[in-house]
């Protein structure tokens, strides 16, 4: 069962964006009737970033020393208490990297979001989890496709995706210093 779900998650990592949308769009916005939503999106970004935080997870709880969890088995500790106390604390550091990374990335992503939550144009905030809104990589492609006088919107157009960047950028940057200070408090 195992290796069936790691060859799964694989599997859905080699997945394009587009597909991730269009599951989407089939599943949550039209299937379930959520219509397009911040909650069609946000479930289909969460799919779309899992396979990223599930092999980082993986990859973290196997850097933990076999050691750790022989010696705490030894004295007595229990399989929960192991796992608890001494592995999921030492592969801190690289599930947290893993679960920004995976947010970073959909914060980049235009499809997925483009078929199951944004708007064109909204005048008003979201007032629930079933409203359209506007995201920053949409906003790019409508400038980008939409109009007559593209070139108008050229200032615009860089200026958005240099907010998006920033961000994106932003949130890989705190990956990495939570991963280092984490690891700076590592004791092996």
């Amino acid at each position: 069962v195992i290796r069936f779900l790691k060859v799964g998650i694989n599997c859905l990592a080699g997945v394009p964006s587009v597909v991730f949308g269009l599951f989407g769009l089939g599943f949550f916005v039209i299937f379930l009737k959520f219509g397009s939503s911040i909650l069609s999106g946000s479930l289909t970004l969460g799919f779309l970033i899992l396979p990223t935080i599930i092999g980082a997870s993986e990859e973290a709880l196997k850097s933990v020393p076999q050691t750790f969890r022989e010696a705490s088995l030894s004295l007595g500790v229990s399989k929960w208490q192991t796992t608890y106390r001494i592995v999921l604390p030492n592969a801190m550091p690289g599930i947290l990297t893993g679960s920004i990374l995976g947010i970073g990335r959909a914060a980049g992503e235009t499809a997925p979001i483009m078929f199951t939550a944004a708007a064109y144009f909204t005048a008003k905030l979201p007032g629930s989890i079933f409203d359209e809104v506007m995201a920053l990589p949409y906003h790019i492609y409508v400038l980008a496709t939409a109009g007559t006088n593209i070139e108008a919107t050229r200032p615009i157009q860089f200026g958005t995706v240099l907010v998006l960047v920033s961000v994106v950028l932003g949130i890989d940057l705190i990956a990495i210093i939570i991963r280092s200070y984490m690891r700076r408090n590592k004791r092996w």
